[in-house]
């Protein structure tokens, strides 16, 4: 799979039937790798190891039923009161990240009104706040760690 701009890390990968599968530590269970998953398991790997967001907290594949569809988040963080704080969207490396990328997040943040998202395609990676009071994004610097998150 392509380099991206995160750590390594290793990961447990099997073939079955020359189709490649990654273990995601988040959901106890094999998946199949594809680019996004391999952006999705490396990013949230890096939030867990480097900005030590707490395990627990994370959701990956969130399910959402949006004007009676069904959408699913790539990943959600809940705080220890269980109430969604960030969303986290993640695209294929090749995919750019378009004014459309952020209005899928503006779907899924309609219904879980959170604070703050995070969106990479594993090369790269936007932090953003939402000014709740004219619903502008505010981009930050760089990925908080999990304790300056809490404080912001």
């Amino acid at each position: 799979m392509l380099q991206l701009n995160l750590p390594s890390y290793d990961f447990k990968i099997k073939k079955v039937n020359e189709i490649h599968y990654i273990f995601d530590r988040q959901r106890r269970k094999y998946v199949k790798l594809t680019p996004e998953e391999w952006v999705r398991q490396h990013f949230i790997r890096f939030l867990l190891e480097e900005k030590h967001f707490p395990s627990a907290y994370l959701a990956v594949e969130k399910e959402l039923i949006f004007n009676g569809m069904k959408k699913r988040c790539d990943a959600v963080l809940y705080n220890e009161k269980a109430q969604p704080q960030m969303i986290l969207e993640f695209k294929a490396p090749h995919v750019q990240l378009t004014q459309s990328v952020f209005d899928q997040v503006a779907v899924y943040n309609y219904q879980l009104n959170v604070e703050y998202f995070i969106v990479s395609n594993g090369i790269e990676h936007y932090c953003c706040r939402v000014k709740k009071a004219n619903s502008k994004f505010e981009f930050l610097n760089e990925i908080p760690d999990y304790v300056d998150f809490l404080n912001q």
